[in-house]
Formats: C-alpha cells, structure tokens, sequence
C-alpha cells in the first residue's frame, strides 16, 4: 500500500486561536470522562507475584481462569514462567481470596497498586493550565490528536506533511507525520511508531514530543536539525486509533483492536502478534479472548496492513524502525520470536547498549537492554521481528517507564522526563544509523 497525501482544508471558523478553544474544551472533558468512567475500578489491586516452582505456576493458571484477573506484564497467563515477577490486575471482590490463597502456598507477593481507580484519576496530575498552546506534557485523546496532526503539518510545510496511509477497523484515519527538511532529493528515514497497544499512553505522548522537537530545534544546527536535515522521520502518532480511542471513552486499560472476531463474543487481536514473523508460534495465542490473540491470519488487521504497506513500499529507504511501547524500562531488539541471536546481534546490542547509555545519563532511569525473548518473553508475530526480516537492520522496540509503581498509568508529570530522556536514546540511534548507512 502506498502513502497518499493528505490535505486539510481550513474552514473560515477554523481560525487558529478558535482551533486551539475547542481542543483545549475537548481535553478538559475526555480527561473528566477517563477519570469518572463508573467508578468500574475502584478498589481493584495490581499485585506483583514471584512464582518460583511449578505449584505457584499452576495456582496462577488456576486463578486465571476462575477469577477476573488482567495480567499486565507478562500479558497473558500463557507467558508465566518461574523465577519471573508476574504483574497482574485484581478485581476488588476478589482480592481477599486470592492474597489467602497466594498466603497459604507461600507465593511471595508485594501490591503494587492498592486502588487503581485511585490511580486512574490522578493520572491527570498537572495543573490545569489556561493557555491554548496545545500542551506535550498532557494526555490527549484521538480527536485532539487528529487535530494537532492536521494543525502541525499546516503550520510546517518545509518540515511536515500529514499522510493517511490507511483506516482502521471503526473507519478512523491512519496518519503518518514525515518530518524532515525537503531538500528535493530522495533521503534515508527513520520508521517511528507509537500507541500499538492501546493503554500504554505514554507511547503516544513521545511521538508527539519528538514532533515538537523536530520543529523547536528546525534551524538550530543542534544534533536534531542536523538529523531531520539528512533523514526523513516516518511517524505515526497513534497506529492502533481504535482502541486508544476506546481507553479514553469505555476502558481505560484496553490493549487490542475493536476488530470483531467471529464466532466468538471477545473483541480486538494483539496488533504485536499479527504481523508475518512466525505468525502464532510462541507466545501467541488462537483464542480471541485472549489479550496476545494473533488474529485469524497473517496481517488480518487494518492498522497490521497499513503499517506493514507503508514499510514495504518504502523498504529500500527506511534504514531503522523505533516502535515505542511501555511499561519495563528495556530497549528490545530482535529476536521475539526466538531466542536464536540475530545474524547482526554484535552491532544491535551494542548500539542498544550506548543508546541506554544515553538516556540513563540525564536523569539516572534504569534501563535493560537485549534481545527480546531473552531481556522480555517469547512472542511471535511482532512488528520488530518482521521489519529486521525484511531486511531493514536497525530495529528497536523501546518500553518507557516506569517498572511498576504506576504501570500502564504513567502519571501526566512524569510525561516531560520520560520525553526527555528517551530522545537522547533516539538522538544516539538516529546519528548511528547516518554514520552506517547501507
């Protein structure tokens, strides 16, 4: 599939200031819908488990299928293994039970979050600001993204342009952001995606922070300007806009797509488990219930399908591919899907390990580095795998902060440090790839 471009045209009420009124109303009543959404999680427990012989393993398996749990690192029962820490939501009325049970075969155990509606509420823990300057330090939800997409790319037409490159299930616009100098000649680029699960909303949140930097630093002959003026970044703010689109307005901790899957009542495919790199092998799963399913097929998804075409037919350009996912604090490379080492292993992790290096170093964050089955789990069908298959050497997944405290509820404070310090990861890798360019 090829990139089209995509034209906003401006309506004579669309005038910037009143453009700005409407996205800061928008924000001011997603943020009051997220933190009411029914109260549905208030009193619920995240715990953190230590399984450490086969017994715990098959209490956790058992408890998986008797009581309502939401295992959020790793993300399905499939993937628990001994001598792993195991993260997973609780609901309320169930948690007395569990933490007897857990007691009474000595499964170590610590709570991580004692009420998550708590925490879901207090996401949202900035000031609220009068201004109308859209704010890279706020969640937005996709209607205020969509906005600022159109909005960005008219306000920097020599350094931005807004493409669709596909709908998605719901009929929602896929857009990708290139940024970077047009010199008038054709550059190597940089894939850069975001929001591929949809409650990991810091993911999105760096997609637009790198924007923003791209324009802040356009001109500057800083180490950003010097990139975008050599590289073209491919970004995508928001891949999996359906059901970012769903975590804001239904269910604040929905993964996977709204796609319907038939004969069955569950709901979405894991959009990381349905690309072609051994599709539903390991760490995968055929049951649409379950929050890594694979799908029916091979690219079965819309997003899967926009994503993958746009790389395709741009393959001999994109010399690197960052996709951004959180919680863990770890920068992935290939491969997921085995524990075999990547025929280029030696060059990948010691650029993952300098780029580490280079975002520790601002504000003393601790990351992990390796490959992923060995640094995370096994999983197959993930898009990293299948863009290093393709043969486009340079591939990362990044997961941002934090370990656990807050997990998938990153609070809006911790937006500016998590930016900051994951761009000189970028910096590091994007400087590599122009220096090594094949």
């Amino acid at each position: 599939m090829g990139m089209k471009m995509f034209h906003v045209p401006q309506r004579d009420s669309d005038t910037p200031g009143k453009s700005m009124e409407r996205l800061f109303f928008l924000g001011f009543v997603a943020a009051l819908a997220v933190s009411g959404a029914g109260g549905r999680y208030y009193g619920d427990k995240v715990l953190r488990l230590q399984p450490e012989i086969e017994e715990h393993l098959q209490f956790i398996k058992n408890v998986s299928r008797s009581a309502k749990v939401d295992f959020w690192k790793p993300h399905s029962v499939e993937l628990v293994t001994t001598n792993r820490s195991v993260d997973f939501r609780v609901d309320a009325d169930r948690v007395s039970d569990l933490q007897a049970g857990l007691e009474k075969i000595g499964l170590k155990y610590e709570v991580l979050i004692d009420n998550l509606q708590t925490l879901i509420e207090n996401q949202f823990d900035r000031k609220a600001s009068r201004s109308l300057d859209y704010s890279y330090e706020s969640y937005h939800n996709w209607d205020q993204i969509e906005s600022w997409t159109a909005t960005i790319a008219d306000e920097n037409p020599n350094l931005i342009s807004r493409l669709e490159i596909g709908r998605s299930y719901e009929d929602r616009p896929i857009y990708l952001l290139r940024v970077g100098n047009r010199t008038g000649s054709l550059k190597p680029a940089i894939f850069l995606d975001c929001g591929i699960h949809a409650r990991e909303w810091i993911s999105p949140a760096f997609c637009q922070w790198f924007v923003k930097e791209a324009i802040r630093n356009f001109g500057t002959r800083s180490t950003l300007d010097t990139l975008v003026n050599e590289l073209d970044f491919l970004v995508v703010p928001v891949v999996n806009v359906d059901g970012y689109s769903y975590s804001w307005t239904k269910d604040r901790l929905w993964r996977k797509t709204r796609s319907r899957n038939p004969g069955s009542a569950c709901v979405g495919t894991d959009l990381n488990r349905n690309f072609n790199a051994q599709w539903c092998a390991g760490g995968a799963s055929r049951d649409p219930c379950s929050e890594i399913y694979c799908g029916p097929q091979v690219e079965s998804e819309k997003e899967v399908k926009a994503i993958a075409g746009c790389i395709r037919s741009h393959s001999s350009t994109i010399k690197a591919y960052l996709t951004i996912h959180s919680y863990s604090q770890k920068c992935l490379f290939p491969y997921s899907y085995t524990h075999a080492l990547a025929f280029d292993h030696e060059e990948l992790n010691n650029l993952a390990s300098n780029a580490v290096d280079a975002l520790t170093s601002l504000y003393g964050t601790p990351f992990e580095f390796g490959p992923g089955a060995s640094s995370m789990y096994v999983a197959s069908g993930g898009s990293d795998d299948w863009v290093y298959d393709l043969g486009i050497k340079y591939s990362f997944t990044f997961e941002l902060r934090d370990t656990g405290k807050y997990g998938f509820l990153l609070p809006e404070s911790q937006i500016r440090p998590t930016c900051e310090e994951t761009m000189l990861a970028v910096y590091h890798i994007a400087s590599y790839v122009l220096n090594h360019l094949y």
